[in-house]
């Protein structure tokens, strides 16, 4: 019997002092909250404060766990956290093709991949958390 191989990634709702949610466009799933893998060797608060800085610019104070969503098929357990904007200045990366703050009417109309419109409102309705949801 082969060991199970798993990846962990963590993904952040992060807001400004607006109340404003950053997202990024990425090349292949459209608008989404910042995120990724998660590195060997470092915490899952490290990875995602990476993570945001590297698709973003911007530099985050991680502020709760929020949750985890399972994907059997493909084997991924994506962490959910929120997040507080402390920093940096927006800029575009390999991953993000645009990048900016929007309000939470806004992000609902440009989210359209997948469940993350559904990940996003759980981040921010603290009465789910935490929330395990495995699909």
């Amino acid at each position: 019997m082969s060991s199970p191989k798993h990846s962990l990634s963590a993904g952040a709702v992060v807001l400004n002092d607006e109340g404003k949610i950053l997202l990024i466009r990425g090349p292949r799933r459209g608008w989404e909250f910042p995120g990724g893998i998660i590195e060997m060797g470092e915490t899952i608060q490290e990875g995602i404060i990476r993570e945001v800085k590297e698709e973003t610019g911007i530099d985050i104070e991680v502020t709760k766990f929020c949750g985890i969503y399972q994907n059997l098929n493909a084997s991924v357990c994506a962490t959910c956290w929120l997040g507080k904007a402390i920093g940096g200045e927006l800029q575009t990366s390999s991953e993000s093709l645009e990048v900016g703050y929007f309000t939470l009417e806004e992000v609902l109309k440009l989210v359209t991949w997948s469940n993350f419109k559904e990940r996003i409102l759980k981040i921010l309705n603290e009465e789910e958390h935490p929330f395990c949801v495995s699909f």
